[in-house]
């Protein structure tokens, strides 16, 4: 009613994620505001009320057919449609294109490996719910990417694509998972030895504020709370997921408590990520 009123244009995504009997009704109304709009009138009767009509209105459906759990529209529902079919994207060209666009020059073999990485990471690894080998993964790792690129032009354009896809991943993955990463990584890109980052100020200050919470400074649980920090950098927004009492709002109060202290003692980097935050846990 709202829509038709406004002349608004709607998208609704999932369409067919809603129940069959909800469809139907939906089918009803449009189809009503679709001869209104036919007839070309200024007002017309919607669920026994009359109403102006608009005639901007538009609405868009997307979803995903054959899925488990997703229903198929009734066939009233498809017949107010237009459809439009979308094939699955091809990974490697985006991935080319994005990564030229960010100033990679060794932009096409690149790709090539990435593509490889994603396919193998998904036949070889695990099966979790929370593992992503899709084109949200790759975009993230190709924003990582020419992030690095950005801020160190002049090193080579292997180690770059390799820490982005590294500490893109890595901090998802499970235990028992970041071996069989690891090796991908090694087969992939064979003899190229990528150093990890040093976090020394950040690391000192996480080191400070378990201390003051009179905890141990064991370096798996420093490394998973750098792991996050790194995940922030590269996603708008993220979720920390783990057993009960595996640490995951220590994590993140004691990150909290090191960037707000390094904001305190002065000390900048180049993003200019370090400032007191706010915490509502």
């Amino acid at each position: 009613s709202g829509l038709a009123q406004q002349g608004a244009w709607a998208c609704f995504d999932e369409f067919n994620r809603i129940d069959i009997e909800v469809l139907s009704v939906i089918a009803q109304q449009i189809l009503s505001i679709q001869q209104a709009l036919f007839a070309e009138v200024a007002e017309f009767n919607f669920e026994d009320n009359m109403i102006p009509l608009n005639k901007g209105f538009g609405v868009f459906i997307t979803m995903n057919p054959g899925y488990a759990g997703r229903t198929e529209l009734p066939d009233n529902l498809q017949a107010l449609f237009r459809p439009v079919a979308m094939m699955v994207p091809d990974y490697r060209l985006i991935a080319e294109i994005i990564l030229y666009s960010e100033g990679f020059v060794n932009a096409t073999p690149l790709s090539n490996k990435m593509q490889q990485l994603y396919a193998l990471s998904s036949e070889q690894l695990s099966k979790q719910e929370h593992y992503d080998f899709g084109m949200r993964a790759v975009k993230s790792v190709l924003v990582a990417a020419g992030l690095l690129k950005r801020k160190e032009p002049e090193t080579n354009e292997n180690q770059l694509l390799i820490r982005a896809m590294r500490d893109s991943n890595t901090p998802k993955f499970l235990e028992m998972d970041l071996p069989l990463f690891g090796g991908i990584l090694k087969d992939l890109f064979p003899g190229i030895d990528v150093p990890f980052v040093d976090y020394g100020k950040l690391q000192s200050c996480i080191e400070d504020q378990l201390n003051a919470r009179n905890l141990q400074c064991v370096p798996s649980f420093i490394t998973k709370i750098i792991q996050v920090h790194e995940t922030q950098q590269v996603r708008h927004g993220m979720m920390v997921v783990g057993e009960t009492g595996s640490g995951k709002t220590t994590n993140i109060k004691v990150l909290g408590a090191a960037l707000g202290q390094l904001y305190d003692e002065g000390i900048k980097d180049k993003d200019n990520l370090y400032k007191k935050v706010e915490l509502k846990i």
